[in-house]
């Protein structure tokens, strides 16, 4: 995991930091897009990711049954199933005050993410979340994302990892957090220089006064200039004016 910017990885790799294990960089790393990594070690080749990586690559996975709430990371070793962790997500804290926000906004929300159903699911329940689209590919976001915009209207989406980069690109407005990936933020047309969730709302409400604000000018101006305009017409207004 030394090699993904994937916040599963990242968080794979502090835990084993923080557990003093020795941490080998691979001589050949593939990162194969929404399901894992394939590595390269002198003692044979390593995959690490989801069960459907290890389907793609004929890994016998019958004995393994996992009922942990979390997105699993299966490893295996010359084609074998070795072991595997669990990395349950946590809400972040104001994630639930944020999403109430944009309802009081008006908004729907929807969560869009490669993550298992049930995982998807459990946080979409803590925080309140309209939508929940689960085990999506980075090209099945995208098209998830075309959907809802068909039945909802323009898209804001927000992501932070490399697999949101087609998504961020194809939403009407994409967002991307400052912790995020280098991918997530060159497609995005918005960054957020917090993690904060609660930036989201404030960024919609900031949006919505200067728009106010623009118009306001606009009237304004426009009104001064057909006034000065019927005064000039009538004979009232002078190169001062």
């Amino acid at each position: 995991e030394l090699a993904s910017t994937h916040p599963v990885a990242v968080s794979i790799v502090a835990e084993a930091k923080k557990r003093e294990l020795k941490l080998t960089r691979p001589t050949e790393v593939e990162e194969i897009s929404g399901k894992g990594i394939r590595a390269v070690f002198p003692e044979g080749t390593v995959l690490c990711g989801n069960r459907s990586l290890m389907e793609m690559y004929h890994v016998d996975v019958d004995g393994y049954d996992n009922e942990e709430y979390g997105t699993e990371v299966l490893l295996a070793v010359d084609g074998r199933l070795e072991g595997y962790l669990v990395v349950a997500d946590v809400v972040k804290p104001g994630a639930a005050g944020a999403v109430e926000q944009l309802r009081n906004l008006g908004l729907v929300t929807a969560i869009l993410t490669g993550d298992e159903r049930n995982s998807a699911r459990a946080i979409a329940n803590q925080v309140k979340i309209d939508e929940v689209h689960a085990e999506l590919l980075p090209q099945d976001k995208l098209t998830h994302l075309q959907d809802i915009r068909k039945k909802r209207g323009s898209v804001l989406f927000v992501g932070d990892g490399i697999n949101d980069a087609p998504v961020l690109a194809g939403a009407d407005v994409g967002a991307a957090m400052g912790s995020g990936a280098d991918a997530a933020i060159e497609a995005a047309d918005v960054v957020f220089m917090t993690s904060s969730v609660e930036a989201i709302p404030q960024s919609i409400e900031i949006a919505k006064n200067v728009g106010k604000i623009a118009i306001q000018n606009v009237v304004f101006a426009l009104a001064i200039k057909f006034l000065v305009m019927i005064l000039g017409l009538a004979g009232y207004a002078n190169m001062w004016m």
